[in-house]
């Protein structure tokens, strides 16, 4: 059978961000399903860029053919993970098999350490694809695109589906929010005060070493969690008044519900089977630095983790010049060769080719 696409060859190239999620997912079932919703950040200076490049087969090849680069090099490990979800999602894209695929990829900040390098990954990745569909098919619409780049996103990485929306964007059905689902994310900023859509995240870089438990393996630890399902209806409650607080722009309130969702993540670790620990004493030396300073100086400050060491400093953009003072006074001694990342919440992907 001779090949629909003959002779068509192109590339494409996107930039997505990471994103640090305020109520946090930990757990699924089914095909990358959540077991409660979440809310997220999305970041602008954590970023993953990914090209593709396409060329239509000549041979009648059925099977996948990819080069996969990361930074330059390649990754055997991660080439393999690719090539198996580039199989799983030829029912969403029938092109892929009749195509050579060269995929290079490139993070700006470490991988595998707890800042969601997965989320921003497979946002870049699924947002390619997604153009070479429209290229080839055409027809859909801006919003049509970027909700099927996020199912996309979320069949290779969980949270990745929420890292193709500008600002803040919620994952998985929840009662009070409209047009929420389980299958994508959707954007969430529209009722959002202002003071949120500027806000600072200074990462700090406690290790940069890979983590010892996968998120992938400790999602699935949550299946036999004597915590699950009080959790599930926490993440539920939580969510619901974090959203009221974040369209009045109480930043006590969200500070308080922030930082309970990490050290909550945290304690599900903790009391999994078997049990396991991402945070660092570094980490907690951190966290306890930043509660005495908020407490002395009154200053919005917050934390948040994603599953690994690293500790996020949440904070408005009219505090930035205190808290980076504080940051590097007080902080930088206990981070990875005073290593962190100044992000702030940022306005989504960018096609950069």
């Amino acid at each position: 059978m001779s090949n629909p696409f003959k002779n068509i060859q192109g590339e494409t190239a996107w930039k997505a961000p990471s994103n640090i999620a305020l109520v946090k997912y930990w757990g699924k079932y089914g095909n990358q399903l959540p077991r409660n919703a979440s809310i997220s950040f999305t970041l602008n200076n954590a970023f993953t860029e990914t090209s593709v490049k396409y060329i239509a087969k000549t041979d009648g090849s059925k099977n996948i053919d990819l080069k996969f680069l990361f930074e330059g090099q390649e990754n055997p490990k991660f080439a393999e993970k690719i090539q198996k979800f580039l199989e799983s999602i030829i029912p969403h894209f029938p092109f892929l098999p009749h195509f050579y695929l060269e995929i290079n990829s490139s993070n700006s900040f470490p991988h595998s350490t707890g800042i969601a390098s997965s989320a921003s990954s497979m946002a870049a990745l699924a947002l390619c694809l997604t153009d070479i569909e429209n290229t080839l098919d055409g027809g859909l619409f801006p919003s049509a695109f970027f909700e099927k780049a996020s199912m996309i996103a979320r069949l290779g990485s969980g949270s990745a589906c929420r890292s193709v929306f500008p600002y803040l964007s919620v994952w998985g059905k929840h009662a009070n929010i409209a047009f929420s689902s389980n299958e994508h994310g959707i954007p969430f900023h529209d009722t959002v005060h202002p003071v949120f859509k500027t806000f600072k995240d200074a990462i700090l870089i406690v290790s940069s070493d890979e983590k010892s438990v996968s998120s992938r393996a400790g999602h699935a630890l949550m299946d036999g969690n004597p915590f699950a399902e009080s959790r599930y209806q926490q993440a539920e409650t939580h969510l619901t008044d974090l959203v009221g607080y974040l369209k009045d722009g109480n930043l006590d309130k969200f500070g308080e519900i922030v930082e309970n969702e990490a050290l909550t993540l945290h304690a599900l670790m903790m009391c999994s089977t078997p049990s396991y620990m991402l945070m660092l004493p570094n980490t907690l030396k951190i966290i306890d630095l930043i509660k005495n300073y908020r407490s002395e100086k009154g200053v919005p400050l917050y934390f948040t983790l994603d599953a690994g060491p690293n500790v996020h400093l949440l904070y408005p953009e009219g505090n930035a010049a205190e808290v980076e003072t504080f940051i590097r006074e007080s902080l930088l001694v206990y981070c990875e060769q005073g290593k962190v990342i100044y992000d702030q919440v940022g306005k989504g992907p960018v096609k950069i080719k």
